[in-house]
């Protein structure tokens, strides 16, 4: 089921499959921002990652000395949210611990996603709710498309993203089954506030960074005058990614990375690993401002 939400400057969908972002419109516009979704490319277009960001090491992992099966980004995004609350600005979307989710994840939880709508922007907040009598461990990510060129005049390589601090920042690399390469590690921004896109980049995979200051990240061209800005809050990495040679651009904050290869450890070892006790939550969230 899709939903639509709409002030005096914007409008949003949601579906209820995966509590996912599938359209953003300036009102008065036919101009789509949000990534369509075409599976030549790839078929998500703004995607919760939860519980885990990227892949396990031989598919399975350790939890509590059982073995667990998860897929690549975990389940979260692949299931069917509950519509919980609608109102004027606001849209809140939950799904909470199953039968289906116990058998690959032994803890209870409520994910909540919360779309409300101030001016320009849609602010995307996270919510996990421990739900358990234990503690519960997870990664919490986000992996929002945006259409570039966002002119049909333009070339992917007219954007750059810019930063509002001055930043310095390796990239990390994932191998083809979405695992961490280990001691692999190039300078992708070296004192700037600037990143200039090409295709080019993004051929050796996402760029992953796990030391950017900047809380906003704008998508933009000196060509014209359409732009998207990310505002992140609490989500300490970022990824940023596109398929070959594809017609859109994710920018992806997280707060974890995919495990190497070598990964053998418990699941409350991974990195940056959330900790919930019980009747605890974690919150965060996103901003996109058009």
């Amino acid at each position: 089921m899709i939903t639509s939400l709409k002030n005096e400057n914007i409008t949003i969908q949601v579906k209820s499959l995966g509590g996912e972002l599938t359209s953003l419109k300036k009102n008065g516009s036919e101009y789509e921002y949000i990534w369509t979704g075409d599976s030549k490319y790839w078929s998500g277009q703004s995607p919760v990652l939860f519980p885990i960001i990227g892949s396990l090491s031989g598919g399975t992992t350790e939890i509590q000395g059982k073995t667990y099966s998860m897929g690549n980004h975990g389940f979260a995004r692949r299931e069917e949210f509950q519509l919980i609350e609608q109102k004027d600005n606001r849209l809140v979307y939950s799904l909470k611990y199953n039968e289906k989710t116990l058998a690959m994840y032994p803890y209870k939880f409520e994910l909540q996603i919360i779309y409300t709508l101030e001016n320009s922007s849609v602010k995307i907040s996270y919510r996990v709710i421990n739900l358990d009598e234990k503690t519960i461990y997870f990664q919490l990510g986000t992996h929002p498309g945006f259409n570039c060129p966002m002119k049909n005049e333009l070339y992917f390589s007219d954007y750059f993203l810019e930063f509002d601090q001055v930043e310095t920042a390796k990239r990390y690399y994932c191998d083809a089954n979405n695992l961490l390469i280990e001691n692999r590690e190039e300078l992708s921004i070296k004192n700037s506030k600037r990143m200039n896109l090409n295709h080019e980049i993004f051929y050796e995979g996402a760029h992953f960074l796990r030391d950017i200051k900047s809380k906003d990240i704008t998508l933009k061209t000196e060509k014209d005058s359409k732009f998207i800005k990310v505002s992140r809050e609490n989500f300490p990495y970022l990824g940023i990614w596109q398929p070959k040679d594809a017609p859109f651009l994710c920018i992806e904050p997280w707060h974890g990375l995919a495990e190497p290869a070598s990964f053998s450890e418990d699941f409350s070892k991974k990195e940056l690993i959330i900790s919930l006790e019980k009747c605890q939550e974690h919150s965060a969230s996103l901003t996109f401002t058009v």
